[in-house]
């Protein structure tokens, strides 16, 4: 399993009141790749980056993956569940979207109350790769990992970002990365392999 941030200056976490007085947690929990901005395009080593496609979300949100929504991706904080109704999800123009009713708990109110106050700002998921593909840029130029397709796990508000970050504390899932890049680069160096050919593709079965 991976986690990937959101990072504040991109979409934001927020609370919704609605006319009825309840309230909803929404942000968006992931951000699609855009040609020509930075801010979508995530370092996780010196020589990768990766993309998150645009239908990247389609097959989870089409089979209605049973999506939970915590806080801090700690499962003793669960705000909603999506076979519950107390989270949806969508994919919009920007991403994947999420919207949690607030419980009537504790926990939920601390949370609340820190995205009121502005200290909590930023958004996670929880995944699997189901279809990704490497793609080699060059010598020069950081390989790409691009995320095609996913198994959803959970969404919601995390205290720290992490996706920008060059920190592996908090990129969770990045031992089996290394070994499928590795796997991928050295089929690069076989001499049977056209040089014209530079991508791989690599169709990894969702494992619960």
């Amino acid at each position: 399993m991976e986690r990937r941030y959101t990072a504040p200056r991109t979409q934001p976490v927020r609370v919704e009141t609605r006319a009825d007085g309840t309230r909803t947690i929404q942000g968006h929990a992931a951000v699609y790749y855009r040609d020509g901005d930075p801010g979508t395009e995530f370092k996780l080593m010196d020589d990768l980056v990766e993309r998150i496609e645009p239908g990247a979300f389609n097959r989870a949100l089409t089979d209605a993956d049973d999506v939970r929504a915590l806080f801090n991706h700690d499962i003793n904080q669960i705000l909603g569940r999506t076979t519950a109704g107390t989270l949806r999800l969508n994919a919009d123009d920007i991403g994947l979207r999420y919207e949690i009713d607030v419980p009537t708990t504790p926990q939920a109110e601390h949370v609340v109350s820190a995205i009121d106050r502005g200290d909590l700002t930023e958004s996670s998921f929880a995944f699997m790769v189901e279809d990704e593909e490497f793609i080699d840029t060059g010598e020069d130029q950081p390989d790409i990992r691009s995320i095609s397709s996913v198994k959803l796990f959970d969404v919601g508000p995390v205290t720290f970002p992490a996706y920008e970050s060059t920190s592996t504390a908090l990129r969770a899932g990045i031992s089996d990365l290394e070994q499928r890049l590795d796997q991928w680069r050295q089929g690069l160096e076989q001499p049977q392999i056209s040089p014209r050919l530079s991508r791989a593709r690599l169709k990894i079965a969702a494992r619960v």
